[in-house]
Order: structure tokens, then C-alpha cells, then sequence
């Protein structure tokens, strides 16, 4: 039996939508299977959070798990009261004896007679009588769909086709995450006598980019340099999800050294702020000319530096 879903995202009964967000991504980050390979108990608890997730992230599935009316599974529970047996209608109140009770699809009254026709008819069967047939909600049907990084960054529109050859038209909204979950209503299973259709889950997987890296809503990237920008500064051009800017390399720079463009990260999404862009520079020096390698076989510097000295005592 599934846990309580707040209980497995370790939140209140009165979270917020953004503290059940942020919970659900702490722990998925944490549990993922790709930083978890070959450890079942994080492969069952990351689908136990990913559950959990998919009842309180949707306010409406969440409203009928608080009412009781869906159990922690997301499956319907049976209403209160006896059961609709032969028994819980018999000792009905006179003149609702016999009554069938009110369903989500609609409501009808058979007698006694006609309970057996009404079962039938639920299949599909061509049983006779009056009354509407019992209609009932599509099943929900899960699809995977890989989007870019710069895509789940940005924001995009990307096609689907199903296996019943079916496209779907899917808004990545921006800022999404890899293994986050997308619910098209309406574009599941088919419902049966009418019943509404269920709806279309897409398990968003983002393929990794060759050159950024995303931690939480900043982005990172290793830029290379030449050792005359790293030596004089000045301006460099740097890509950014946003397209290319220009990134003012302080003089005297080495590899390693880190800096910030504010706000050319993950953009503002779902009520969280812009992330930044973090620069670590990588000097590369490359296949150096005749010019410099006889300055160099000359150049006797007039404070000299140590880079391994940090490395002293290390063996």
C-alpha cells in the first residue's frame, strides 16, 4: 500500500504548492537513478517521490486525496456508508429501497429486477430497461519525451507521436527538470460509455549538453582563454542559454578563477528568480609561436611565482 504522500515528500498537510515543489525536486535530485546506479532501495524510492508528487502537484488530485475521496495510490475509494450489496439496499429507507446509489459518471434508479441488466450494461452488454449506462474516466497513459538542455532551460514546443499515431503538441514549460512530469488532460485513454477521457502523463528527459551544467536554477560552464586574455584581460564573447554575451576577463586571471553573470542562468519560471551564469576560466595556451617562445627563453620575471607550492609536502 502506497504511503501518505506528504509524508514521503516530508511535508505539512498545509504546504504550499512551491514547499511541495521544492521538496520533490530535493529529493528526486538526491534519489535519481542515474546518481544512484544499482541501488533499489533509491530506484523504489524515487518512484514512491515521484508519486507523491503527481497527487499533490495537481491541486485538483490533491483536494479529492485530502476529501478522501482517492487513496495515496491515486485510485478512486469506495464511498462511505454499507455496501451496495443486496443488504445495504434492503435496509435502505422506504421507498429508497432498492435505489442505486449516485456515481462520479451520473446517477440513475433500477429496481431490484434490473440490477443484474445494469451490470451488463457497464460491459457494454445490449441488456433492456431504462436508465443511462454507467460511463467511466479513461485510464491515464505515460509517455517519455527528450528535450534539449537549452529547451528544458528556455522553454519550447515539442512534438509527440503516440503509438496509436496520435501527435500531441507539448509545452516545456521554462525551467524544467529532468524526470519532472507534464499532465495533458484529456489526451489519455479513451473513456468508456461516454466517460471522460483520463489524461496524458509526459516524463520530461533532459539530454545533457555538451559544454553547460545545471545546478538547481544557475548554470555553468567552463570557458577557455587565451594566455594573452588571461595575462591583459579584457572582453571575451560567452554563450549563454540566452545567447552570446560579453564577459570582461580581469587582468592577471587563472585557470580556475570563477566569475558571475548575474541572471544568465535557468530565467525567472514559476515564481522563482532569474539563476546566474558561472564562469570558470581554463587557460589554454596552445601551439606557441616562435615570438614567444624566445621571449620566454629570455624573460627572467621580477617577482617569481610558485603555482606548485601548495604541493609542497603533499608526497
Amino acid at each position: 500500500m502506497a504511503e501518505d504522500p506528504y509524508k514521503v515528500l516530508g511535508v505539512a498537510r498545509d504546504a504550499t504548492a512551491d514547499q511541495i515543489r521544492r521538496a520533490y525536486r530535493r529529493l528526486a535530485k538526491q534519489l535519481h537513478p542515474d546518481l544512484n546506479p544499482g541501488d533499489k532501495a533509491a530506484e523504489e524510492r524515487f518512484k514512491a517521490v515521484s508519486a507523491a508528487n503527481e497527487i499533490l502537484s495537481d491541486p485538483e488530485r490533491r483536494g479529492r486525496y485530502d476529501r478522501g475521496e482517492i487513496d495515496a495510490s491515486g485510485n478512486e475509494r469506495p464511498p462511505p456508508g454499507p455496501p451496495p450489496g443486496w443488504r445495504g439496499f434492503a435496509e435502505g429507507a422506504e421507498g429508497a429501497r432498492y435505489a442505486h446509489a449516485t456515481t462520479e459518471g451520473g446517477a440513475f434508479t433500477e429496481d431490484l429486477n434490473d440490477l443484474f441488466g445494469q451490470f451488463f450494461r457497464a460491459r457494454g452488454g445490449a441488456a433492456g430497461g431504462g436508465g443511462a449506462e454507467m460511463r467511466m474516466r479513461g485510464r491515464d497513459e505515460l509517455y517519455g519525451l527528450e528535450v534539449s538542455f537549452l529547451d528544458a532551460v528556455q522553454g519550447a514546443t515539442r512534438r509527440l507521436t503516440l503509438p496509436d499515431g496520435r501527435t500531441l503538441d507539448v509545452r516545456i514549460p521554462p525551467g524544467s527538470e529532468d524526470g519532472q512530469t507534464l499532465r495533458l488532460r484529456g489526451q489519455g485513454g479513451p473513456g468508456f460509455n461516454g466517460g471522460p477521457a483520463g489524461d496524458a502523463l509526459i516524463e520530461i528527459h533532459v539530454a545533457p549538453h555538451p559544454y553547460f551544467r545545471r545546478e538547481g536554477n544557475d548554470i555553468r560552464l567552463d570557458l577557455p582563454v587565451t594566455l594573452r586574455e588571461a595575462v591583459l584581460g579584457g572582453k571575451v564573447p560567452v554563450p549563454t542559454p540566452g545567447g552570446t554575451v560579453n564577459l570582461t576577463v580581469p587582468a592577471g586571471s587563472d585557470t580556475g578563477r570563477q566569475l558571475r553573470l548575474r541572471g544568465r542562468g535557468v530565467p525567472a519560471h514559476a515564481g522563482e528568480p532569474a539563476g546566474d551564469l558561472y564562469v570558470t576560466l581554463q587557460v589554454k595556451v596552445g601551439q606557441p609561436d616562435p615570438a614567444l617562445e624566445a621571449f620566454l627563453r629570455t624573460w627572467t620575471p621580477e617577482h617569481p611565482a610558485d603555482p606548485r607550492r601548495e604541493l609542497e609536502g603533499a608526497a
